[in-house]
C-alpha cells in the first residue's frame, strides 16, 4: 500500500514539474514574443501572463512542493524524520 501510493505520488509530482517547466519556458518566450512585437499587444501579451498564466503556475507548483515533501516523509528519505536515527539508537 505505502509502495503503491509513493510511486503514484512520484508519477503526479513528475508530472507537475514537467507542466511547471513547460508553462514557465512559455512565459519566457511570451515575453520574448512581447519584446520583439511592441506596443498595445506587446502590453496585451505581458498582461495575460503576469494575470492568468503566473497564478496557475504558482499553485502548481506550490502543490508539487507538497507533493514532494509528503513523498519524502512517506518514505522516510527527510532529514527532519520523525523517526530515530540508527546513530541515535547506537548511542543508546
Amino acid at each position: 500500500m505505502k509502495d503503491k501510493l509513493v510511486s503514484i505520488i512520484k508519477i503526479i509530482f513528475g508530472i507537475g514539474t514537467v507542466i511547471c517547466l513547460l508553462v514557465g519556458g512559455l512565459s519566457f518566450f511570451g515575453y520574448l514574443a512581447a519584446i520583439i512585437i511592441g506596443g498595445d499587444t506587446a502590453a496585451s501579451i505581458c498582461k495575460f501572463i503576469y494575470k492568468d498564466m503566473y497564478p496557475v503556475l504558482v499553485l502548481i507548483s506550490t502543490s508539487m512542493i507538497i507533493l514532494g515533501v509528503i513523498k519524502l516523509y512517506i518514505c522516510g528519505e527527510a532529514k527532519s524524520s520523525f523517526t530515530k536515527n540508527k546513530k541515535e539508537e547506537k548511542a543508546e
